[in-house]
């Protein structure tokens, strides 16, 4: 009875986190429950805070997009947002503090990032959130992920925002399509795979960056001069490759490129460690050529999603305009939201590939490309007037196979 009653108060306490994390498959039970991960595995988490005044930062935002109105794109700074929307010192302290008393080590962020970055083991990881760990079978029948077996809480006075890491139902993904994948999901041999790009300047007639550039700017001044560009990405890359690219292509990249871990993800990939860095590389090779005065390119390396999203609204230089070519499907469609609202009151634009497929479903993962905040970007079959060329035509994609 005394133990029951000493362990009510920190039980009432509990707050809720303010976004989903169970996995419907789980919630369902259409997932069966198969093990429970050991107590002593590591576990890396990243710990999110909730906006401050979330209803008058849609205000602001109606003002700062209003032609009319005399806040019309003045965008707030980092500091100025976190003055006014961000978590208070206080309320970030006492998560670093609550992570801290729960055995769990802080490894990064920052109260500007809205965010908290640990690493604890499992056991530790449960006894702050009150969640068991489970594994569970894919309802496909192949492989397993783990998840936990319920919404998490915190003995914490005021709410969290979402913790990002406790499942991996969904592994991030390129969005592109290799052409032997698709012959061999067909069942059908490689060159018989209908090309889509047919009259641009690079092997198989496939679009070189500067082929994009000719197609749509021809020959305009505008060249990103000035310009901070921020590429978010799952894997890191061997910029070897990047190098090999304008080589062999007789060009020359003066953009500089830093590659930065958010969250502590290795920045390289090189074919020893079985990495592919396609995705990567072809991220940079087409914003490149389409912007070759850009005063940076910065690779946002990560292995989860929010602690990327996060650096991309404080690090300095500020990217104005992100790109994501990459898919993935959170338990709760609006965790990235908060990062999305704080890019528009900075003055950002976050833009996400719809994925080669070129129809949306559960299966080709098109998130975040589906979120309201953002722009999304769906692929079209290109016709130029000659390799390197002006643009003749573009026909939204129909096929599921993208150049």
């Amino acid at each position: 009875m005394a133990a029951i009653a000493l362990a009510a108060p920190a039980i009432s306490q509990a707050q809720s986190v303010m976004t989903h994390h169970m996995r419907e498959e789980v919630r369902s039970g259409i997932a069966p429950m198969v093990g429970q991960l050991p107590a002593q595995q590591l576990m890396s988490l990243d710990i999110v805070l909730p906006l401050r005044d979330a209803a008058g930062l849609q205000t602001l935002l109606g003002e700062l997009y209003n032609p009319a109105s005399p806040s019309f794109h003045e965008f707030l700074t980092v500091s100025q947002f976190t003055a006014r929307f961000g978590p208070t010192q206080e309320d970030y302290d006492s998560v670093v503090a609550y992570a801290k008393a729960n055995g769990l080590t802080v490894t990064g962020g920052s109260r500007d990032g809205m965010e908290v970055q640990v690493k604890g083991t499992v056991s530790a990881v449960e006894n702050a959130f009150h969640v068991k760990m489970a594994t569970y079978r894919r309802s496909s029948g192949l492989g397993t992920f783990y998840a936990p077996d319920r919404e998490p809480t915190a003995n914490l006075h005021v709410n969290l925002w979402h913790v990002s890491g406790l499942d991996n139902f969904s592994i991030p993904h390129p969005l592109y399509s290799r052409k032997s994948d698709y012959a061999a999901a067909h069942g059908i041999e490689p060159d018989a795979v209908v090309p889509h790009a047919t009259t641009g300047s690079g092997p198989s007639a496939s679009f070189l960056g500067s082929d994009m550039r000719a197609a749509y700017y021809g020959g305009t001044a505008l060249t990103g001069a000035g310009q901070n560009l921020g590429l978010l990405e799952f894997l890191g890359t061997d910029l070897a490759d990047l190098n090999t690219y304008y080589r062999n292509v007789g060009q020359t990249n003066t953009v500089p490129i830093t590659l930065l871990s958010t969250d502590g993800t290795s920045t390289s990939c090189t074919a020893a460690g079985r990495c592919d860095d396609t995705e990567q590389t072809l991220d940079m090779t087409q914003a490149l050529g389409m912007a070759p005065g850009l005063a940076s390119l910065v690779m946002y390396i990560g292995s989860t999603d929010t602690a990327m999203i996060s650096a991309m609204t404080t690090h300095n230089p500020l990217p104005t305009v992100i790109g994501c070519s990459w898919g993935w499907t959170p338990a709760d469609p609006g965790t990235l939201d908060p990062f999305f609202q704080r890019m528009a009151a900075q003055g950002q634009n976050f833009f996400a590939a719809s994925g080669d497929s070129s129809t949306w479903s559960t299966r080709n993962e098109a998130w975040p490309a589906d979120d309201a905040n953002i722009v999304s970007v769906g692929g079209t079959d290109l016709v130029t007037a000659s390799a390197g060329g002006a643009w003749r035509s573009e026909t939204a994609l129909i096929g599921e196979l993208a150049p």
